[in-house]
């Protein structure tokens, strides 16, 4: 045998990277003096076994995952080209709607009953000189607090709001609080404010109009008595509260045995209302008359109309401390510019939706923009295109295909589209 035999044959075999690797060949034994040319070591064979079904698998999942995406219009799909098959039904679907949308801008708000006011003592500068009439209130409006009303009572007209040296201080229903001692010949608008009242409570024998007749004295003297005042037949300042209708006592000032003096209790309407803070900018929302939508705290929805618009006020922060220059003034003022907020009040259209809650922090959309006689669909069933743009997959029996639309407003979880064979009813898909 020569020395090439001896040696055994050498091929070259090309690897990664591009260089050259010896490899011995695999012979199989020869049948003669020459001897068995060496085998390669048995337990390399499983191991490039294992590497080529590796790699078979690998390519396999690739196929899969690009016959995927083709079917979807992933892989060489436009905006705009021919609706694309569905890979198969969705979840559920939805029907084009033929309908009206709104923008909206959703702020902050609380459920409540709104902004409390102060009733005060009668001050010593009414015309008698002393509290509630009928004698035995010290000068100077004071007096001895003998009873109060407790905090979340209603006070109609005619029931009193306070009781000072026990002589009832009742409500009347009107807009011009008492400023002056009406007797008889008086005249004027507080005159029938007062008949008005009388009236109401069920007492007769005058007219009502603007003069303050002898039948007028009569009927006050009757109402007087009623009160446990003594029978003057006139009613002076602090002799009764004047409110634009029933209140709802929020908080007591003073209790029984207090000096009558200063402020004796805040109160509110009797209905719940919405109270926003709204930043300036958006003020054009909040219109009276104009609706919103309320979102209470277990997530229902009420509708509400505005029904008061404050004066803007400024919510900025003290600019005490600053330098005093010409420039720090102006960032002040423009800080409290911009922090300038407008109160505003809102009542529920259905006050039974409001639930229980007397109290709570809710959210109140305003309406910015409104679309009528629009096709829109549940945002959720809009499809992104992979060069931009959407779709919706459109449902017909049991076959499915997505076709482009075109997207219009926004509002209330729904937006406008427009789009070839895009009608109102069309069944779209949605998520589940």
């Amino acid at each position: 045998m020569t020395s090439q035999q001896e040696e055994g044959t050498a091929e070259l075999t090309p690897v990664a990277g591009g260089e050259l690797e010896p490899r011995t060949s695999s012979l199989a034994p020869v049948e003669g003096g020459g001897g068995a040319v060496e085998q390669r070591p048995a337990e390399s064979r499983p191991r490039r076994r294992k590497v080529r079904i590796a790699v078979i698998a690998a390519c396999a999942v690739v196929v899969a995952a690009t016959a995927v995406a083709a079917g979807t219009g992933v892989i060489g799909g436009g905006s705009h080209q021919a609706a694309a098959a569905a890979p198969s039904g969705p979840p559920a679907t939805a029907k084009v709607q033929r309908t009206t949308l709104a923008s909206s801008q959703t702020v902050d708000g609380q459920l409540g009953y709104g902004e409390a006011s102060a009733v005060r003592a009668p001050s010593s500068s009414g015309a008698t000189g002393t509290g509630p009439s009928g004698g035995g209130a010290a000068s100077g409006g004071d007096g001895i607090v003998t009873w109060m009303p407790s905090d979340g009572d209603t006070i109609t007209r005619g029931e009193p709001v306070y009781k000072a040296d026990q002589k009832s201080v009742p409500l009347l229903y009107g807009s011009v609080p008492l400023y002056r001692t009406l007797s008889e010949g008086s005249t004027g608008g507080d005159v029938k404010m007062l008949e008005q009242n009388l009236r109401a409570l069920g007492y007769r024998g005058f007219t009502v109009d603007d003069t303050y007749s002898s039948g007028t004295a009569a009927a006050v003297r009757k109402w007087q008595g009623k009160l446990g005042r003594s029978k003057t037949g006139e009613v002076s300042v602090g002799d009764a509260v004047v409110a634009t209708g029933a209140r709802r006592v929020a908080q007591t000032a003073l209790a029984p045995g207090d000096t009558l003096t200063g402020n004796v209790l805040t109160w509110t309407g009797t209905g719940r209302v919405v109270s926003v803070d709204l930043d300036v900018q958006y003020a054009n929302l909040a219109k009276k008359g104009v609706e919103a939508t309320v979102t209470l705290p277990d997530n229902s929805t009420v509708t509400a109309t505005v029904t008061k618009v404050g004066t803007p006020t400024s919510s900025g922060a003290s600019s005490s401390g600053s330098s005093g220059t010409s420039s720090s003034s102006n960032s002040s003022n423009s800080s409290g510019a911009s922090n300038a907020i407008v109160p505003v009040e809102l009542t529920a259209k259905e006050s039974k939706k409001l639930g229980g809650y007397q109290a709570a922090a809710v959210s109140v959309a305003f309406a910015s923009e409104t679309r009528p006689n629009v096709l829109a669909v549940p945002v959720n069933a809009l499809v992104a295109l992979p060069k931009g743009g959407y779709a919706v997959e459109v449902v017909t029996g049991s076959t499915s295909e997505y076709r482009p639309v075109t997207l219009g407003m926004f509002g209330n979880g729904m937006v406008e589209v427009t789009g070839a064979g895009i009608t109102a009813g069309t069944v779209v898909g949605v998520p589940k």
